[in-house]
């Protein structure tokens, strides 16, 4: 018989340890290279090499104990009724209600606190907090959990993250170390934790402890007052309320922090509380921070969706239309797969693990023994293996569905998108394809609003807008495929209005849990909305996508990428690149994708040899 790995024995303790932390017999435990995901009865935890390193193993323990505490002791769905709505203040959020359920496996069992501090100190550092010496380098939500743990369990931060939490200790303890002390009394009601948690975020946000009455006293739901919950506001820009809306639908991340924004949440850390043009001590300046003084105006959301592919059309006729397109694009999808392949060739590379020679412990280098035969004082020479440090990626590809698209060039980013994604998915990057156009031409059901109005002078945007998503960045590309044929369906195609689709992806972009963040707009020209444009300045709606690229490009973690069809779009994007005819689409994508992640292995060469 073929002898069994010696990671497998391994394996199934860890598996049988987590069903029984968390209670729950029929939980799925898998081990994968890909990132650890905890998603319904399903966990998949890091893979452990054959030979069973020490760190490997601490790992693959502390990913499945905190899994494990996290199904036994946390209520998904009063999170979600709980948790700010504002992208930083759920982070924060987050980081604290998972301290709270770690905290509680820590202080029962003295292995699982182990377990529990070696992965969090390995995963913290290898997102770069071990080399934090100033505020703007360690991140504010990892260095609030660390301290959270601190007041919980009385355990000090490991040593290699003690200087990044020190640079923000002061802040933090002077605005809410009261806050911090009475966690602990809360640790096993997540209602109660919550509140207190929500209470400590607001203190820590204006340094005013006048807040704590009103929040003890919410529940969370109050969606209606102004400037929070958006939905309402005319005035507010497409791209916040495009975050609120169906976003446990579309967004599911299936990472450790499984945890999706709700639309009921009112209280959070947005900038409504201070002047738009002075951010708050410690905190970054953030994208469509100061939109309100943008002058850009939406006249209603009512009629404006956000949508899956599937939704739009029956089974039978997706299946159709994706056929169609395969027929049409068969000679052009060898050109895509061998670009796709050159793609995935340096990605895979990338991540490949290297050794490290002439080490004084370790494996024996065998390619040295012929010089310790012939010189038997020649010392012995040892090797390492060495995992490259490859950051977990996400990838969203948006394309615009506006009628100048329609025919060939609608055809190619089709294939293109599906080709790349699926290279993108064997490389174990996330992608996700989203397009954007309208429901209606010319103005659809906000014009009709607008006209039985009285026509009211300047109202902004004006159209319907539809926001497809055609993958989610964690649907296997094997279920998507179909839905790429709808945009072969007649009529889908419409006019386009790129800077709020723009800030519709970011704002998707940021809500992810990867490292790092790629859009890629792929466009064949100028935002253009006939019903818009006629009630309003002729360059309104460019004046806006300017805007927002301008906020992305200088002030958000996202690269932006961009493709011109026909239509130079370097006059908008600082990266960018205009191709004349759509049959270049494919190189361009792959080219511009090759040129950001090469850039990206050679800053970490330089930053390796500047340890070094």
């Amino acid at each position: 018989m073929k002898p069994e790995n010696p990671s497998e024995p391994f394996k199934r303790a860890v598996a049988v340890a987590v069903r029984s932390m968390a209670g729950e017999p029929e939980l799925e435990v898998n081990f994968s290279s890909e990132p650890p995901a905890l998603k319904g009865l399903k966990a998949r935890l890091p893979s452990p090499a054959r030979n069973l390193k020490a760190s490997e193993i601490a790992m693959v323990r502390g990913v499945g104990d905190a899994y494990a505490l996290r199904k036994a002791y946390h209520d998904e769905k009063l999170n979600s009724r709980l948790r700010p709505a504002a992208v930083e203040a759920s982070a924060l959020f987050d980081a604290a209600e998972s301290a709270r359920v770690e905290a509680i496996g820590a202080l029962a069992m003295e292995g699982v606190k182990h377990n529990l501090a070696a992965q969090l100190e390995q995963r913290l550092v290898a997102r770069g907090l071990g080399r934090a010496r100033t505020k703007e380098d360690a991140g504010l939500a990892d260095v609030l959990g660390l301290m959270v743990r601190e007041a919980l369990t009385g355990e000090a931060p490991p040593a290699s993250l003690a200087p990044a939490v020190d640079t923000w200790r002061p802040f933090i303890q002077e605005r809410i170390g009261a806050d911090l002390s009475k966690l602990g009394s809360a640790l096993r009601d997540q209602d109660a934790y919550a509140r207190l948690t929500r209470t400590m975020l607001n203190h820590l946000a204006s340094g005013d402890d006048s807040n704590a009455s009103a929040d003890d006293s919410g529940d969370g739901e109050d969606s209606d007052s102004p400037g929070e919950g958006g939905e309402e506001e005319e005035s507010q820009e497409q791209g916040a309320t495009g975050e609120a809306e169906d976003t446990g639908e579309d967004r599911d991340d299936g990472q450790e922090a499984d945890l999706e924004g709700s639309p009921e949440q009112s209280e959070d850390l947005s900038d409504a509380q201070e002047p738009e043009d002075s951010p708050r001590p410690g905190q970054m300046d953030q994208p469509f921070a100061h939109q309100d003084n943008w002058g850009y105006k939406i006249y209603t959301t009512s009629f404006d969706e956000e949508i899956s592919a599937p939704d739009l059309c029956d089974e039978e006729e997706l299946a159709r239309l994706r056929n169609f397109l395969d027929q049409q694009l068969a000679p052009v999808s060898s050109v895509v797969s061998r670009l796709a392949n050159k793609l995935q060739r340096l990605l895979l590379a990338q991540q490949n693990r290297h050794w490290e020679f002439d080490l004084e412990e370790g494996m024996l280098d065998t390619s040295r023994l012929p010089r310790i035969i012939m010189d038997p004082m020649y010392p012995l020479s040892f090797k390492r293996e060495k995992d490259t440090n490859f950051r977990d990626t996400v990838v969203t590809l948006l394309l615009d569905n506006s009628g100048s698209m329609r025919g060939r060039p609608i055809m190619v980013a089709a294939m293109c998108a599906d080709i790349l994604g699926r290279t993108l998915e064997r490389c174990a990057v996330k992608t996700e394809i989203l397009g954007f156009t309208t429901r209606a031409w010319k103005g659809g059901q906000a014009r009709e609003k607008w006209i039985a109005d009285g026509k009211p002078a300047h109202p902004g945007r004006l159209n319907d807008l539809r926001h497809i998503v055609y993958k989610s960045a964690d649907e296997p590309w094997r279920r998507a495929k179909k839905n790429l044929g709808l945009m072969m369906r007649e009529g889908l195609l419409k006019e386009n209005i790129d800077g709020e689709a723009l800030m519709w992806a970011h704002n998707r972009l940021m809500a992810r849990p990867e490292q790092r963040k790629i859009l890629m707009v792929i466009s064949d020209g100028a935002p253009v909305d006939d019903s818009t444009l006629s009630v309003n300045s002729g360059n309104y709606l460019e004046r806006h996508l300017r805007r927002v690229i301008d906020d992305i490009e200088g002030k958000s973690a996202v690269e932006l990428t961009a493709i011109g069809i026909g239509h130079d779009v370097t006059r908008y994007y600082k990266r960018a690149v205009t191709i004349v005819d759509a049959e270049q689409l494919a190189g361009a994508m792959t080219t511009q994708l090759i040129s950001l992640f090469e850039e990206d292995a050679v800053r970490d060469r330089h930053e390796r040899r500047r340890r070094a």
